[in-house]
């Protein structure tokens, strides 16, 4: 129905135009991109890349050349980088996020290229020139899958889900990626227990589906989630245009009334924290 899904041997170079979710060559862009694109519209995110590239520059070497000054993002002000991504929504918080995070990220290979140094040259030694770059995470490439996870939720803000979408996308580590229309149908299918968040969706999907389908189903879930009118989270099983719509071709597999199911409990789970009703099934709570 929607064609053969191959992973691209090369990286795609990177988009100003389009936030992605972290098939970009530089593993830190990667990262941010994949941030800005949770909890929100892609058209929102790629609003939100498209001014800050216009805000504070593209790199012109590294990895990351032909993408976003990050540097420039990390000297500049919470408050004008808040105001430069209000566009993606939640503009305080995911201004945290991403300056935390460049924060960690520049001491850590400040501390460690110190290091490196005074091991070669001595103590009191200072970086040399080709360890002055100190945003970058491209010394993740070569890790296990485990440490790369373990690496990227070190990050402040990064969960499971992030993480588990830019180890297959930029690192190339086969990974099941798990976002909305991935956890939806892995339910439908009774592939994870009907109760299993997110993150458990990718424990268990992670592990049953084999590493050389991973990506291919990941995309496919994608595009039939988004084409399938049946399978669209705002069609109502039942309707008049349920009934009108084509077949879907894998109805004989799916058990939409799991969704129902684990709507009340989601529900019932906020009444009991005292929270509002409204469930944000897109969210990647991190």
């Amino acid at each position: 129905m929607h064609g053969e899904v191959v992973q691209p041997d090369k990286i795609p170079a990177p988009s100003l135009e389009v936030a992605g979710c972290g098939e970009v060559p530089c593993v830190l862009d990667a990262l941010l991109r994949t941030v800005i694109s949770a909890n929100t519209l892609m058209e929102l995110a790629d609003a939100a890349i498209k001014d800050i590239a216009k805000r504070y520059g593209v790199r012109s070497n590294g990895s990351g050349a032909g993408s976003i000054d990050w540097e420039q993002v990390r000297l500049s002000s919470h408050e004008d980088l808040v105001n430069v991504i209000r566009k993606a929504g939640n503009g305080p918080k995911l201004a945290h996020h991403i300056k935390k995070i460049l924060d960690m990220v520049h001491e850590e290979n400040t501390a460690r290229f110190k290091k490196q140094s005074t091991a070669e040259n001595g103590a009191g030694a200072a970086p040399t020139a080709a360890n002055q770059h100190t945003l970058s995470l491209d010394h993740m490439r070569g890790l296990t899958k485990d440490e790369a996870m373990a690496k990227f939720v070190s990050y402040h803000g990064i969960g499971i889900k992030t993480a588990a979408c830019v180890a297959p996308f930029s690192l190339q580590i086969p990974c099941f990626a798990v976002d909305t229309h991935v956890h939806r149908f892995c339910r439908w299918l009774g592939w994870v227990p009907e109760k299993a968040d997110a993150d458990n969706c990718f424990r268990h999907g992670d592990i049953k589906v084999p590493d050389h389908l991973k990506y291919g189903l990941h995309q496919l879930f994608i595009r039939h989630g988004q084409d399938c009118f049946k399978c669209k989270k705002i069609t109502k099983p039942g309707t008049k245009d349920w009934k009108e719509s084509g077949e879907c071709p894998l109805e004989h597999l799916l058990d939409r009334s799991k969704d129902e199911a684990r709507g009340e409990t989601m529900s019932g789970n906020k009444r009991a924290r005292g929270e509002g009703a409204e469930v944000h099934e897109d969210g990647d709570d991190q």
